[in-house]
């Protein structure tokens, strides 16, 4: 039996969590007001690095020592200028006490971008200065909390459970600095108005950094991702997410507490959700924004 706990709240406030309770971390924090994820959402660039230090400084308090916390995240470009987000993000964890372990390129198929291909302005405009890259890659930032981690604490049959199959490690190549994954793109079920990140990425890191039973955290969840993989796999798993409206779609995601596995085990696995106060409506406010921003880009090209 697993335990699914889904938290609607805001996760620079992880209350329902005591201290070293967690053993990994795997999360995609929003891209700083990106029109695919939540445009506007941030006054400022300073105020979107504040939520990430307060955030990665509950999750210092609430990861075990010598266990992982793993982003996936990306620098974003709004309007001209490229935002710094990794270096920003590594320079804020390193303030915190963590330790920068490994940093590991996700790349994705040429054919998947996200948002417009910026390579069509040189297309157009065949000459020197005119170059935009479309951005194929995110980043997944994986840092330490220092302490032992004793590996001889963990019962034989759980390492036994916990083995990786070596055979899949080799063929798609997990032992690369640079993973081949296919994201999930906007006309998917669960990106409708959201990023998404695959689950073949979570459950890499899941069954790297994890044991059999233990407890993953996912401080921005969205739509449930992290926990619908971690259930999947046989971990327990703590998600926040401060999008009350995504409730419906996580539901969904994770499931009920029966499982293939629970109904073998001939016990069922629990799966809980709570909805804090300071949880809020964020959908309505991300659409009516979208909306807006179209609405400007179609004015504007009218006026062209």
């Amino acid at each position: 039996m697993v335990f699914i706990r889904v938290i609607f709240g805001d996760s620079r406030r992880m209350i329902e969590l005591s201290d070293n309770s967690v053993h990994l971390v795997v999360t995609s924090p929003p891209y700083y007001n990106a029109p695919f994820d939540f445009p506007g959402l941030f006054k400022s660039y300073d105020e979107f690095l504040e939520l990430l230090r307060n955030v990665g400084r509950e999750i210092y308090r609430v990861l075990s020592p010598g266990r992982v916390a793993c982003f996936v995240t990306q620098d974003v470009r709004i309007d001209g200028v490229l935002y710094p987000i990794v270096p920003d993000l590594i320079r804020i964890m390193l303030s915190l006490g963590f330790e920068y372990q490994e940093r590991i390129i996700w790349r994705k198929p040429e054919g998947y971008i996200r948002i417009s291909r910026r390579s069509g302005v040189l297309i157009q405009h065949p000459y020197p200065m005119y170059y935009y890259p479309d951005n194929i890659y995110e980043e997944i930032v994986i840092f330490r909390k220092p302490g032992e981690f004793d590996r001889k604490k963990i019962p034989q049959a759980v390492v036994e459970k916990s083995k990786i199959d070596i055979g899949r490690f080799q063929r798609e190549k997990w032992y690369l600095s640079v993973w081949d994954i296919t994201n999930v793109l906007p006309s998917e079920k669960w990106s409708k108005y959201t990023a998404v990140f695959p689950e073949e990425l979570v459950e890499r890191l899941i069954y790297l950094y994890s044991y059999w039973r233990e407890t993953v955290l996912d401080p921005f969840l969205g739509t449930g991702t992290t926990c619908a993989v971690a259930r999947r796999l046989q971990r327990n798993c703590v998600g926040y997410e401060i999008d009350v409206e995504l409730k419906d779609a996580i539901e969904e995601r994770i499931g009920g507490t029966k499982t293939l596995v629970s109904f073998l085990e001939g016990e069922e696995d629990r799966v809980e959700f709570i909805v804090r106060d300071d949880a809020r409506k964020l959908r309505t406010k991300l659409r009516e924004e979208i909306d807006r921003m179209l609405q400007e880009r179609k004015k504007s090209k009218e006026k062209v």
